[in-house]
């Protein structure tokens, strides 16, 4: 070989060697970009994924707070607070869904608990139909028996908006009943008794002239087996000497009918306790 193609070959090796080294240095050039772009890309990610998770708890908060706001209001409105309540799912095939509900809480003083299946028919991509199965309910209540018929015809017609409106106006009634009797004992103490506390159905007022004679106003609240709401005042005297009970009726339901509930007991209650003082 003449010394101008080894000067040649040599010239052109030096060349690839530069080339190779240069390639080299863009590979390495190019690795360095891709880790850097898929570090800003990943931070990017995970800054994105971050804003998400906060808008979704900021969202998820937003809607807690509303229903919040909606259960107490709804508790203002109709009386009633729930306590608990779950759900357990029977079947789900897609255009069908049956739950199983248990529902528990309290109206005023008086403690429920409601257990019904919730069948849910999809009838179109816009419509489902609901219905309400196998309707148990549990009134921890010392009138149970006023309700028992009402709560049986409720069971059977699974209605439950009449329970739940009824139990509301129920309450009310006996609410009345026994923030009146408190009232009274209040203000007569001497004259005035009640044996079973101011949520029973009897109060009780001493005659202080007749030793062992008393009256007794029984103010019952019935419920209809159509869920209307009947309060009932009756007043009794006892007998000393038979021991019988025997209803005052003709002209304490004549105060009723013209003074109200308060009055005509108020009158009753006055009238013995000027006895008293006489």
């Amino acid at each position: 070989m003449s010394d101008d193609n080894t000067e040649e070959v040599m010239v052109l090796e030096s060349e690839i060697e530069r080339l190779q080294a240069e390639v080299e240095s863009l590979q390495h050039q190019k690795q360095e970009i891709n880790k850097d772009i898929t570090f800003h890309y990943s931070q990017q990610m995970e800054n994105r994924q971050e804003a998400g998770k906060e808008m979704v708890m900021s969202r998820l908060k937003e809607e807690l707070e509303e229903l919040e706001e909606d259960v107490k209001l709804q508790t203002e409105i109709n009386g009633i607070t729930l306590n608990s309540c779950t759900t357990k799912t029977l079947q789900n095939s897609g255009r069908k869904l049956v739950q199983q509900l248990s529902l528990s809480g309290n109206c005023s003083e008086l403690v429920f608990q409601v257990e019904f299946q919730l069948s849910e028919i999809k009838q179109d991509s816009e419509r489902s139909k609901r219905t309400i199965g196998d309707l148990n309910v549990v009134l921890d209540s010392s009138d149970l028996q006023n309700f028992s018929s009402f709560l049986s015809r409720v069971e059977e017609s699974r209605d439950l908006l009449l329970f739940f409106r009824t139990l509301r106006t129920f309450s009310d009634r006996c609410d009345d009943r026994s923030r009146t009797f408190q009232q009274f004992q209040d203000k007569y103490p001497s004259v005035v008794t009640l044996p079973g506390g101011p949520r029973s159905e009897v109060m009780t007022v001493n005659h202080p002239k007749l030793p062992g004679c008393m009256l007794f106003i029984h103010w019952s609240v019935d419920v209809s087996r159509e869920g209307i709401v009947m309060p009932k005042i009756n007043l009794l005297t006892k007998i000393p000497e038979r021991g019988e009970l025997v209803i005052l009726s003709s002209a304490f339901e004549s105060l009723l009918r013209i003074l109200g509930p308060e009055a005509a007991l108020e009158s009753i209650i006055q009238a013995v306790s000027l006895s008293q003082e006489t």
